[in-house]
């Protein structure tokens, strides 16, 4: 599981599209579709519910939306912090 993934894999919940979160993250549709098996193997779960042309997210998906979130979030925080320390230090 890596960051990539989980901000992939939270573009793809909020859109619930594969198409729409390749969009709005700059991606070839292939990448993003890659980076969510890879995180379901890593998980050993479905995250996504592909039945016919919707998506939704399985049980396994909601249970780690919350985290992935969370996890997303500390990482910007401490980006941002550290950003602000070496406009600080200039």
């Amino acid at each position: 599981m890596n960051l990539q993934q989980l901000r992939t894999f939270r573009e793809v919940a909020a859109e619930l599209s594969f198409t729409r979160a390749a969009e709005k993250l700059h991606y070839a549709q292939s990448s993003v579709t890659s980076q969510i098996r890879n995180l379901e193997e890593a998980v050993g779960a479905p995250l996504f519910d592909r039945s016919g042309r919707r998506i939704s997210l399985t049980d396994a998906g909601m249970r780690l939306l919350p985290y992935a979130d969370e996890i997303l979030h500390i990482v910007e925080a401490a980006q941002k912090e550290v950003d602000e320390t070496v406009i600080e230090a200039s």
